[in-house]
């Protein structure tokens, strides 16, 4: 629980664990799904990945109906130091 107090010091909790969770998927995601992992609401989680897509860590990749959603090389780079800082803690 420490650690969990600390990292929210640092950063925002809900797009940190985001990241780190797009980055250890080994399975397509989706919107709805990522809200289930981190305990979010849906549209918390869209309004996150539309401001993330516009900074360019986040790419949709649209499949019929749904949209997959992907790290780009610099979304990767990011979750990787948040995964690390997270640990470090």
């Amino acid at each position: 629980m420490r650690t969990k107090k600390v990292f929210s010091v640092f950063f925002r909790e809900k797009p940190a664990m985001m990241l780190v969770k797009l980055k250890l998927a080994t399975k397509e995601v989706y919107a709805s799904s990522l809200a289930k992992d981190v305990d979010c609401t849906y549209s918390h989680v869209v309004k996150i990945l539309q401001e993330m897509e516009k900074a360019n860590i986040v790419t949709f990749k649209k499949e019929g109906r749904l949209k997959i959603l992907e790290l780009t090389e610099k979304g990767k780079e990011i979750a990787g130091h948040v995964e690390q800082i997270m640990s470090k803690l």
